[in-house]
């Protein structure tokens, strides 16, 4: 039987609590132009909640069988996107049904972190021939979202992967060694001497950690695929957009181009200093109500709230954050099976990485992305994924559990 106490009642009403106080704040960036996302944002906050009570009810264990199912209708909706999707911000990743937009490579991310937990649950990471699937079932859906192009949802798959392979008793050695050719790309071309030392690295890390027998062709196949990565950095970097060239740049130095690449983070490191300590109040900030900020109610959102409640207001939103991710990884240690233990840590993924970028970017600490940042930035897609995830995450709480077959349990040594 169910039993509602089990649900994780503090973490439902930290998603509630700060979803709705987004759809304020983005009231707060529009209320001298009018606009009426805060109530579409308000709406789908109580859609989200509905359905997020709803699946806290199912037997998510369920989606073991049909995993492949969802994992299927997601990659045909990025297909059909890139013969029928709609272009913003640079990006064909819309579908227009009816007059309503929603974006699939948002939705990808739950059946990502759904796929990846089954195949894990009944084949962890730490054999190294268990990578393959793993690769192959992110490999098609990432292709297709990189397509659009769409770089932020894409390094938000990375990740989910990485930290989701790390929980299910990856080597933390492979895990930087599939991180190693990205790295490279950006050293090679920029600091070489880094890049060398960063190389040897790597080497020695092959030969400590991939199999005995083959310590030298490991060793070279590391090298080699470092090098062809950081030859192929200055190729990479041509297939980006400009607008894409600008946001991974002129995060270091926006006053470059105050006017252009650089205005939104000039204004937004602007609006957030602004609000010093306790801020300039609600509906009082300048920078937030003349529209000095753009895309302040989504992308820069974090902005809006430094603005009007100042480093107090911004280190409560952290504080929220971090408990959010808390009880995540309570219900992943308390999980009852690999499967449930696997989605929570993928949800955590999702959610902090958002987070620290997001709120990185307004700042100048990261390059902007385009990362909205989770329950706070406008976004019905974003926004309804955020809580089915977390549907599935109270699911878990819940702990309806059918009787199964269930594989050696994860070691809990690292955890």
């Amino acid at each position: 039987m169910n039993d509602k106490k089990n649900l994780d009642w503090f973490l439902i009403a930290l998603i509630i609590g700060i979803s709705s106080f987004g759809s304020l704040i983005i009231y707060s960036t529009q209320i001298y132009k009018q606009g009426t996302d805060w109530q579409q944002q308000l709406i789908m906050v109580v859609i989200g909640s509905i359905v997020l009570l709803a699946l806290s009810n199912y037997r998510y264990e369920l989606l073991l069988k049909y995993h492949w199912i969802t994992y299927a209708i997601t990659n045909f909706l990025l297909v059909a996107v890139i013969f029928a999707g709609e272009t913003v911000n640079g990006a064909q990743s819309w579908i227009n049904i009816a007059g309503f937009q929603f974006q699939p490579s948002e939705f990808a991310k739950v059946t990502l972190i759904i796929s990846l937990a089954a195949l894990l649950h009944y084949r962890d990471a730490s054999k190294l021939p268990n990578f393959l699937p793993i690769v192959a079932t992110v490999a098609l859906p990432w292709a297709l979202i990189m397509i659009q192009p769409d770089l932020g949802t894409g390094l938000v798959f990375g990740a989910i992967t990485l930290t989701m392979l790390y929980w299910a008793n990856a080597n933390l050695g492979w895990i930087l060694l599939i991180l190693s050719p990205l790295i490279s790309a950006f050293l090679f071309n920029i600091v070489f001497p880094i890049w060398l030392i960063f190389i040897i690295s790597m080497i020695l890390i092959a030969w400590f950690t991939l199999p005995h027998n083959l310590k030298s062709l490991w060793a070279l196949v590391t090298l080699f695929v470092n090098y062809t990565a950081g030859q192929l950095g200055h190729l990479l970097w041509d297939l980006l957009k400009p607008y894409q060239k600008d946001r991974l740049t002129l995060f270091l130095t926006p006053e470059k181009d105050p006017l252009g690449g650089g205005y939104h983070l000039i204004q937004s490191r602007i609006a957030i200093g602004s609000g010093k300590i306790y801020g300039n109040g609600f509906l009082d900030a300048t920078q937030t109500h003349l529209n000095f900020v753009p895309e302040q109610h989504t992308d820069f959102i974090y902005s809006a709230i430094a603005d009007q409640f100042g480093f107090v207001g911004g280190i409560v939103v952290i504080l929220i954050y971090w408990l959010i991710c808390w009880r995540l990884i309570m219900i992943a240690l308390r999980s009852r099976d690999n499967f449930g233990s696997l989605l929570a840590i993928g949800v955590l993924a999702m959610i902090a990485f958002q987070t620290i970028i997001n709120i990185g970017m307004t700042m100048g600490l990261a390059p902007i992305t385009g990362i909205p940042l989770p329950f706070l930035s406008y976004g019905r897609s974003s926004l309804l994924t955020n809580f089915i995830v977390f549907g599935l995450v109270e699911a878990v709480a819940n702990g309806r559990i059918m009787k199964i077959q269930k594989p050696h349990r994860f070691s809990v040594s690292r955890r």
